[in-house]
């Protein structure tokens, strides 16, 4: 299994991409960004240290920038459909340890994990389905673990307030779990216990299926 201190090299630098490789890089990964046009590697190549201009969708390009080197490749690229597949597959008949790869249809991604990707991810979907929660009112973060269990960012409903947690019949009543706590006029959340008693000013991080969250940030 592909180490968190190995390199990761990502193919396709659209918004996604180069966003995913000036994150890691500032993160102290060391990153090898790829892309087949060279006035998109000439725009970045003073934000990141590895750039290269190559087509990903020829074998004899991967094996010359050293793709096989790396145990971690993103494929970045979503909209064509052709390079997204074909690299893909390219990278699992060289027995890349853990490719992830970008999709924008579940058609697409049904496709990808069939190749060999090892991990599909959808950012703008992802990303849609967190901001409609924010836009919609009282959820002040969103965070998606599966599509069975998320962790969401709120401000306790009254019932809660004054009452230790261990005490409330919380997770019995409401099926979710308060896991962290940002105590008014304090900078940073901690760990939420049993004796842990809120106030109206409070922060608090639950944890549940998505249904159970949203009813119970309905309280408020």
């Amino acid at each position: 299994m592909a180490s968190h201190k190995d390199p990761v090299a990502v193919i396709g630098l659209g918004r996604f991409g180069t966003a995913l490789a000036l994150e890691l890089a500032r993160g102290g990964t060391e990153v090898l960004a790829v892309d087949s046009r060279p006035d998109i590697v000439q725009r970045l190549s003073g934000q990141l240290g590895h750039i290269v201009t190559a087509d990903s969708t020829d074998p004899d390009a991967l094996a010359e920038i050293g793709i096989a080197d790396f145990n971690r490749v993103v494929v970045a690229i979503g909209n064509d459909l052709e390079a997204s597949i074909l690299t893909t597959a390219l990278l699992a008949e060289m027995e890349i340890r853990d490719i992830w790869a970008k999709a924008i249809s579940r058609q697409q991604a049904t496709i990808l994990k069939r190749i060999g990707a090892h991990h599909v991810v959808f950012p703008e979907q992802d990303m849609g389905h967190r901001i409609a929660h924010l836009v919609a009112g009282r959820i002040l973060d969103w965070v998606e673990l599966d599509p069975q269990w998320v962790f969401a960012k709120t401000k306790p409903p009254k019932e809660l307030v004054g009452v230790p947690l261990g005490e409330s019949g919380l997770r019995k009543r409401h099926r979710v779990t308060v896991v962290s706590v940002k105590p008014e006029n304090q900078a940073s959340f901690t760990h939420a216990g049993t004796d842990t008693t809120l106030t109206y000013g409070a922060e608090i991080v639950i944890a549940g299926r998505p249904a159970d969250v949203e009813r119970f940030v309905e309280l408020q």
